[in-house]
């Protein structure tokens, strides 16, 4: 699949780091550091600009290095970028640690994922079919 992109930053375009990667790196396109405090959160600009098909969406989610040893997050993970959508690519971040963390310009902060998706006709019905769940939910199948 070919996507246009637009780089105003001044970092290399997201790439696959594997062959099996689903995700690219996304990096942080500033012109100082930002430090966030715990629990603070701020937008990272990352010079990118782009024009995804009808039935795609970028999602911008979390990277799991930055998550687990530091407790730097996406904070509405997945993030989503529409089709229509043609301005900068941003990444909400938030710092879920007790430390400060800082960004610095070209650090790899989140990944972008390209996925398809479907658009839902809603149907308009008294009553669902019955499964052997039913209403179950929020942990009601047991957690082992």
């Amino acid at each position: 699949m070919q996507i246009k992109i637009i780089n105003k930053s001044s970092h290399n375009l997201p790439h696959y780091e594997t062959i099996a990667s689903a995700g690219m790196d996304l990096r942080a396109n500033i012109t100082e550091p930002i430090t966030l405090k715990p629990l603070e959160r701020t937008i990272v600009k990352t010079g990118l600009f782009i024009e995804l098909p009808i039935g795609f969406e970028a999602q911008v989610r979390p990277r799991s290095g930055l998550a687990a040893k530091k407790g730097i997050t996406v904070l509405n993970a997945p993030g989503t970028v529409d089709a229509d959508y043609r301005g900068e690519i941003g990444v909400i971040l938030v710092n879920l640690s007790n430390e400060d963390f800082t960004i610095e310009d070209g650090e790899r902060v989140a990944q972008l994922v390209i996925a398809k998706h479907e658009r839902a006709e809603w149907i308009a019905v008294e009553e669902l079919s019955e499964t052997s769940r039913g209403e179950g939910g929020f942990g009601s199948t047991g957690v082992k």
